[in-house]
């Protein structure tokens, strides 16, 4: 098992999501922008990484979350950004610069107001296996 897959699966992941063209004109970013965002944003966000080796070899489940972050009014228009990313994401053929991605499923998602509820947030998770 290594850690070494996590960089690699993060930049495949983030070159799938910047260049699909239904998430063009939506700001993506790898941490909260300074200004702490404005508008609707995709945030690929936390990562929580296990030992997947077995008998053939060693690898890696990461189970990680992309958050929709918006400021329009309900939640239709984050819901049409959250499942336009599971479509770009779920069994994606992402290559990695170091090892090799076998599955990218969906494992869950919850949508909740933020601070007020002026603002609405949708958190996916997902799980991808890494072959070493």
């Amino acid at each position: 098992m290594s850690y070494g897959g996590a960089a690699a699966l993060q930049a495949a992941l983030f070159q799938r999501l910047a260049t699909w063209p239904e998430l063009s004109g939506v700001p993506l970013h790898d941490a909260v922008p300074q200004a702490g965002g404005r508008g609707t944003w995709v945030l690929i966000g936390p990562e929580d990484v296990r030992d997947a080796s077995d008998g053939t070899g060693g690898g890696t489940e990461h189970r990680f979350t992309v958050s929709v972050i918006s400021e329009a009014a309900g939640f239709l228009g984050a819901k049409r950004i959250a499942g336009t990313i599971s479509d770009a994401l779920v069994d994606a053929p992402l290559e990695l610069a170091r090892g090799r991605l076998v599955g990218l499923r969906f494992l869950r998602a919850a949508a909740r107001r933020l601070g007020s509820g002026s603002a609405r947030r949708i958190d996916m998770t997902f799980r991808a296996r890494i072959e070493d």
